[in-house]
């Protein structure tokens, strides 16, 4: 029984210390800390064509996110500096961000108001726009046709579940976990319509020649990398490596790789 009770106590101080750790971890300066590891850790989603996909071969992400987050790593880190990645989903990546897991988001994040309360943005790195996707011949062509019960399809914790009430709040909003989710929905007939940023469903129209983007851009959707509240430093670092990889063509030379065939 005392030997019980030892390990009990011990276990207990073990996750006490751990959480401290973890809790002086998040609020370190993240600038420093980033010099010292000669490393950034950043938040990706492994589940967005054109912007994060996990490559099953290789079991590594790629995208559009993934290679500027690579850039930037080198322009403030030097050509040591290395970037790491963790699959995040937009339920879960502010409470990693806060935690410390990470040290940045590019996730394709719109920056909005109400995230701007809990979170500190970078400058604008992508411009994007809502719109919707949907089965070629369909009768849905803009979001003047979301009405009278008809079925929508959008990823929970998205700026797009949210903006999709305000536009059609007629329409039956039904949210899942990830875009994949939401299009195998979309294909199975659980919706007449998905919604997300227009270029993540331009990757998704690309692999599947049957599904057509439509009716247009009904919102404005600027892209930030998000970092922890007070992180000034950091945030200046970043704004200065997307300055720099926008001057030099880095930024324009991945933005091709992605997106001009597409286009």
């Amino acid at each position: 029984m005392v030997r019980k009770m030892r390990k009990i106590l011990f276990l207990g101080l073990i996750f006490i210390l751990t959480a401290c750790n973890r809790e002086n971890f998040s609020k370190e300066d993240v600038a420093y800390r980033i010099t010292q590891s000669e490393k950034i850790v950043w938040g990706v989603r492994n589940d967005t064509r054109l912007f994060g996909l996990m490559n099953i071969k290789t079991g590594k992400a790629e995208g559009f996110d993934i290679d500027i987050a690579k850039a930037l790593t080198k322009e403030i880190l030097g050509k040591s500096g290395k970037a790491v990645f963790v699959e995040l989903t937009p339920k879960t990546r502010i409470p990693l961000l806060k935690n410390g897991n990470i040290d940045a988001i590019i996730a394709t994040m719109t920056i909005t108001f109400e995230r701007q309360k809990q979170i500190a943005f970078s400058d604008i790195y992508f411009d994007a726009g809502q719109s919707l996707l949907v089965k070629k011949n369909s009768k849905i062509h803009s979001v003047n046709d979301l009405k009278n019960g008809v079925k929508i399809l959008a990823v929970k914790g998205s700026t797009s579940a949210v903006n999709i009430f305000k536009v059609a709040p007629k329409a039956k909003v039904l949210e899942l976990e990830n875009y994949s989710e939401c299009f195998t929905a979309l294909k199975s007939g659980q919706g007449e319509a998905m919604t997300a940023d227009d270029a993540v469903l331009m990757g998704i129209a690309a692999q599947n020649f049957d599904y057509v983007l439509t009716g247009g851009k009904f919102t404005t959707e600027p892209y930030g990398i998000a970092v922890n509240k007070g992180e000034v430093a950091f945030v200046k670092k970043i704004n200065q490596a997307l300055q720099k990889i926008r001057k030099n063509g880095q930024y324009n030379h991945i933005y091709r790789k992605w997106f001009t065939k597409i286009a």
